[in-house]
């Protein structure tokens, strides 16, 4: 016989587990936000830098400034081509501590999320709690859902993993498509990791394209964070705290 209440329940290791992750994510968010603000601007391809045409530029500090170039010097006689430009104006370059923070954080989101992925494919929790059935991929059956949660008198959010159809297919594609996007291209940017996987290089059309997609990666986690807090709030805040913390 099935114990009920206890599939009501949020398994340990998936409560301990979460706030790690919660932690490494709120971490890798802050400390990533730091690093752009150094260079605002994202690239298509294996190069980029201030004096290349960019493909997203967000003007979130002072280093989006346009012009302000001191006189352009060749670095080589021999090649004038080959040169070298300094701002006039002081830069936002105190990012050395958010690179640190944010690789020690995503050791955090690594190891934590592949005991998490592990334990979920072993266990069963994700083909009996995160995988949307075919059957509930129906039109009718997606509205309804999604009526129901932003609805003010919806149907009450459950304490356990009895995951309704968004929050299945909301989980699903972070577990499997965002997180991971977001951990092999950050991988395919350190020059350590690239040189000895080069196909990394290949399978994200390079360095640069690859930090590109690593941010749409980091904005697709951000938007999940944002509407999975406002749901919590929503649906009892005090009660889905104390569910996934202490499972009661």
């Amino acid at each position: 016989m099935v114990d009920e209440t206890r599939e009501s329940v949020h398994a340990r290791w998936v409560r301990v587990t979460h706030w790690i992750l919660s932690a490494s994510v709120l971490t890798l968010a802050f400390s990533g936000f730091v690093i752009l603000m150094a260079h605002p601007r994202l690239y298509w391809g294996d190069a980029g830098n201030d004096l290349t045409p960019a493909l997203i530029e967000l003007p979130i500090s002072r280093n989006f400034r346009h012009g302000g170039w001191a006189d352009r010097t060749s670095i080589s006689e021999n090649d004038p081509g080959v040169i070298s430009a300094s701002r006039t104006f002081d830069t936002f370059n105190q990012n050395g501590w958010g690179r640190s923070l944010h690789f020690f954080a995503a050791w955090g989101l690594v190891l934590v999320g592949s005991v998490y992925l592990i334990a979920g494919i072993l266990g069963g929790h994700f083909q009996a709690h995160l995988r949307p059935r075919l059957r509930e991929l129906s039109p009718p059956l997606v509205w309804r859902d999604l009526v129901d949660h932003w609805s003010p008198k919806g149907r009450p959010a459950p304490r356990g993993p009895n995951y309704g159809l968004l929050q299945k297919c909301a989980y699903s594609a972070v577990v499997f498509l965002a997180a991971p996007l977001a951990v092999l291209t950050g991988l395919t940017m350190s020059p350590r990791v690239s040189a000895a996987f080069p196909f990394l290089l290949r399978v994200f059309d390079g360095a640069q394209s690859a930090r590109t997609l690593h941010f749409a990666a980091f904005l697709v986690l951000l938007l999940f964070a944002i509407v999975h807090v406002v749901m919590v709030i929503r649906s009892g805040f005090r009660r889905q705290i104390r569910a996934m913390t202490f499972g009661e």
